[in-house]
């Protein structure tokens, strides 16, 4: 096979569970281990890489740091008019970071377009992006879902002045939209995704390709010690409606306190999230922990009885296929790709219930904790299926497949 240099392209790559660093990560250690040069353009936070890849920093201003979200820069940070950009856009409750990334990765790369074969954009369907492909580069883009999903929900959710800020916040949709229609070539994680783009971005079908989120089987695989008894996990990356945590918390306060023993939440706590634990009671058995590493995640999801996917969307879900490699059920909701990914009764992963319904969550919970033999059935299912599906070096092999498409079909264009 002949060897790719590779621009691989992520506006923030955050390292963990949930985050596109994630993605970045795995796919380019891959890539590289295929014999293909990466190198890697990340915004802030900075990906995390193996060696053998190559890092290039696209510095902004890192405005929404977990430990300082919403910041104010110091005046000696403003180093362009694009940090300008980016300061005046969040203070009118914008959310900058992809447009503005794409405008520096344009300034940064459009002297360097011959060292490259192709830019893969992993969703930040910036016009910026886009005037590099039209100046010859061949582009591939990853959407891993329409962010619509997101918004629809988070604007069901807001009330009053809260409404008008979040529809502000997410005006970048209507840019992603519009490069969307435009993209020579879409790769997406799941059909549930690929449908979700035709209809919510208006993009070809025939412009859409397939390949799934790969995970590292030898990492997350299942313990070598007995399980916590009673441990529940579930992993909210970001504490929004959408991840169906305030569900979750609703189905614990109806079941029998014997039932289960705590709930660990991968992510970090909302003030309404923790108001809400604290009106049930629930603050005792519900603990958070943040920024873990990959294998302490591994450990987490193998040592828990039963991983918790309760959100209302999902285009594909990673955390669920982790928790699958490490051989632990799954209580999920029966929405977007979560089907596809635990598989059908009686052969699944899992039990599926009802989005949004705290009652069905609570029973299903309550029957998988008291089945022990169930759980082990569910659990080799899924690791099973994430062994022979989701391996990061079948996904790797999948996605220079595209690449060479997207090569192709951009020197017929040229022609």
């Amino acid at each position: 096979m002949t060897s790719l240099r590779i621009a691989l392209a992520s506006y923030r790559s955050k390292e963990h569970s949930g985050g596109q660093g994630v993605y970045v990560r795995n796919l380019s250690r891959e890539l590289t281990a295929l014999g293909h040069r990466v190198e890697v353009f990340s915004g802030a936070p900075y990906a995390v890489l193996d060696s053998g890849v190559k890092l290039t920093k696209v510095p902004g201003l890192d405005l929404y740091r977990p430990e300082d979200p919403f910041r104010r820069p110091g005046l000696r940070e403003f180093r362009s008019d694009l940090d300008v950009l980016e300061y005046a856009t969040m203070c009118t409750a914008g959310f900058p970071e992809p447009r503005v990334f794409g405008l520096r990765l344009e300034r940064l790369m459009r002297s360097r377009l011959g060292d490259f074969d192709l830019l893969h954009d992993n969703q930040t369907l910036a016009p910026g992006v886009l005037r590099l492909h039209r100046r010859g580069l061949p582009l591939l883009t990853t959407i891993h879902h329409p962010i619509t999903a997101d918004r629809k929900l988070e604007l069901a959710h807001a009330r009053g002045w809260q409404r008008i800020t979040k529809r502000r916040f997410y005006d970048f949709v209507w840019m992603q939209r519009r490069v969307a229609r435009q993209l020579p070539a879409v790769l997406t994680v799941s059909e549930t995704s690929k449908v979700d783009i035709e209809r919510d971005f208006q993009v070809a079908p025939e412009r859409i390709a397939v390949v799934p989120v790969g995970v590292d089987v030898d990492v997350f695989a299942p313990p070598a010690a007995p399980r916590v008894e009673g441990r529940l996990v579930t992993v909210a990356s970001a504490d929004v409606p959408l991840k169906g945590l305030s569900v979750l918390i609703a189905a614990l306060a109806r079941l029998d306190p014997a039932v289960w023993r705590e709930l660990i939440v991968v992510g970090s706590p909302s003030d309404r999230t923790n108001k809400q634990l604290a009106d049930a009671g629930l603050l005792d058995r519900v603990s958070f922990r943040s920024g873990l590493p990959e294998p302490e995640l591994a450990t987490l999801l193998a040592s828990a009885q039963v991983h918790v996917v309760p959100s209302r969307y999902e285009g594909f879900s990673l955390p669920a296929v982790e928790a699958m490699a490490c051989g632990t059920p799954l209580v999920a909701s029966s929405v977007g790709a979560l089907p596809d990914l635990m598989g059908r009764s009686p052969s699944a992963a899992g039990v599926l219930v009802p989005p949004g319904d705290p009652a069905a969550l609570a029973d299903a919970l309550a029957a998988l904790v008291a089945a022990p033999e169930r759980r082990a059935a569910m659990g080799a299912v899924g690791r099973r299926r994430a062994v022979d599906t989701y391996s990061w070096r079948a996904v790797a092999r999948q996605t220079v497949a595209q690449y060479l498409a997207a090569i192709s079909a951009q020197q017929g264009s040229s022609r």
